[in-house]
């Protein structure tokens, strides 16, 4: 057995046997394996993928963003408990925000999904997003394809619901919802023209007892202002459901938009041309972070970046000249 191996008391076999037997224990590990930013647990990680690769792609990849109070973690634990008492298996990716000073994550979706948390069907990995690109953690992808090679037919990934994680998230899933709800501010309850103009269905949450008319009015206005916006598809309309999640009202209705959503996408070959482009997006996106990773990474730039942050940071040198030096000087280290 290699010293990575020895590290996580597995085999690349043994990563392979347990992940695609459905081992929580051994998924939990290998996906631990993933995030690791260590060179030695990179190469195996990287040869873990190449042997599950082929198990991948069945499974359902519902992105799901919202405004803050929209009870994204509520909803995601009755819609993923009533889906596994249909015979699904469920996997949540909830991306959590962490500090920018420390790094520290809040990680409390998976205490905010009780039901699903203990469900032998569901699987839910909190995962701090740390500084990459919008919030969303870097190794989601790959921790989303061992999740399918586990079996589980539906992934579930969950953004923090700020800055550009929506459009990220979006770039990796087959459907994005967007929760909202009703009496949160403006007559759009301050959700972002760009950010509804992703959404492929959305869902007006908090629609029980009083709050049933607040949330058909809301409704009513977000099929009107999407009348005024581009559809992203010809042939998808994009509906507007009203739902409890805290009482698991209408539920069904929405899943059975999304399950819509994904017969036509599938019928008109959307679905697969949109998983090549997001293939291809996740190529560059790894280059660059690559190569980000080696620019900070770079002795020759770690030993001239004090003198030139003091610059920048003191008003003596532009930021374009600071920048372009620090790329020369790693490019002839």
């Amino acid at each position: 057995m290699s010293d990575v191996a020895n590290a996580f008391g597995l085999t690349l076999d043994d990563f392979v046997d347990g992940v695609v037997a459905c081992d929580r224990a051994v998924l939990g590990r290998a996906i631990t394996l993933i995030e690791s930013s260590r060179p030695d647990h990179q190469v195996l990680a990287q040869d873990l993928l190449s042997a599950l690769l082929p198990r991948t792609g069945h499974a359902r990849r519902v992105g799901i963003t919202g405004v803050p109070g929209a009870g994204k973690s509520t909803f995601i634990d009755a819609l993923g408990t009533m889906l596994t008492a249909d015979g699904h298996q469920v996997a949540v990716m909830a991306i959590d925000p962490s500090s920018r000073l420390t790094g520290g994550s809040i990680l409390g979706d998976k205490t905010r999904m009780g039901r699903l948390g203990v469900d032998p069907n569901a699987f839910i990995r909190p995962s701090p997003s740390a500084r990459t690109l919008g919030g969303v953690a870097r190794k989601t992808r790959e921790t989303m394809l061992l999740c399918e090679a586990a079996g589980y037919d539906v992934v579930l990934v969950e953004t923090v619901g700020v800055g550009q994680s929506e459009t990220v998230v979006a770039e990796m899933v087959d459907v994005f919802l967007l929760l909202t709800l009703a009496g949160a501010g403006d007559e759009l309850q301050g959700i972002k023209r760009g950010v509804m103009e992703l959404a492929d269905v959305l869902a007006v949450n908090k629609a029980d007892g009083d709050g049933v008319g607040r949330a058909e009015r809301a409704a009513a206005e977000l099929r009107q202002a999407l009348h005024y916006m581009r559809p992203l598809h010809p042939e998808w309309t994009v509906p507007v459901h009203t739902i409890s999640a805290l009482h698991e009202l209408r539920l069904d209705e929405l899943w059975a938009a999304l399950e819509d959503h994904r017969s036509v996408m599938t019928a008109n070959g959307e679905l697969a041309r949109r998983r090549r482009e997001q293939q291809l997006r996740w190529m560059w996106a790894l280059v660059e972070d690559s190569l980000l990773r080696g620019l900070r990474d770079d002795p020759a730039v770690r030993a001239l970046l004090p003198e030139l942050e003091e610059a920048v940071r003191g008003g003596t040198m532009p930021v374009t000249l600071a920048a372009r030096r620090l790329l020369a000087e790693h490019e002839t280290s």
